[in-house]
């Protein structure tokens, strides 16, 4: 291993100026690096107050513009309205349509077509519409509907039997309730 041979000016011996003059540079360099990112650390910190008070100056407003208004009596019983067209609405999406269109479609035949489709979701009844080629087979519509696990209280409401026509079908219309 090679030694180290170390000088140390401070026994005595004065040191080179340039060596000197390096030092200061250096040092004075730094200061000046250290002053500019100071400043720019206080700009940063000033952008930052000023969005923070244009943020929260928004806010202001915007709580300013949602508070709660006194609603007329007009404006009252329009957003009444509204609000019950949008329980309708509501309601009739979350009929369980999947079940009760299984439930139909197993009990259908080539036989019977199905001609309307109209579920009342406020007081959970189906009402169907459609056309039988003959009577048993409208008669077997309507009590594989009632075996449905889905369905209960299946009714025929109402049937014609259309004489104008050659093949005399069965225009019918029938209620079900179904079980949630």
């Amino acid at each position: 291993m090679r030694s180290l041979k170390l000088r140390f000016s401070a026994s005595g011996e004065a040191a080179p100026a340039a060596a000197d003059t390096a030092g200061y540079t250096l040092l004075l360099l730094g200061v000046i690096v250290l002053m500019g990112a100071l400043h720019q650390l206080k700009a940063v910190m000033d952008e930052a107050a000023y969005w923070d008070s244009r943020i929260a100056g928004i806010e202001r407003m915007a709580q300013r513009k949602t508070a709660p208004r006194i609603a007329s009596a007009h404006g009252n019983r329009e957003m009444k309205q509204e609000v019950t067209r949008a329980n309708a609405v509501l309601s009739q999406i979350d009929l369980p349509w999947e079940a009760l269109f299984d439930s139909v479609e197993y009990a259908s035949s080539l036989d019977v077509a199905l001609l309307s489709f109209q579920p009342d979701a406020a007081s959970r009844t189906l009402r169907i519409g459609g056309e039988a080629k003959n009577m048993p087979a409208l008669l077997d519509f309507v009590g594989t509907l009632e075996r449905e696990a889905v369905l209960e209280d299946v009714y025929l409401l109402k049937y014609e039997v259309k004489q104008d026509d050659p093949q005399q079908p069965i225009i019918f219309s029938l209620v079900a309730s179904w079980i949630e």
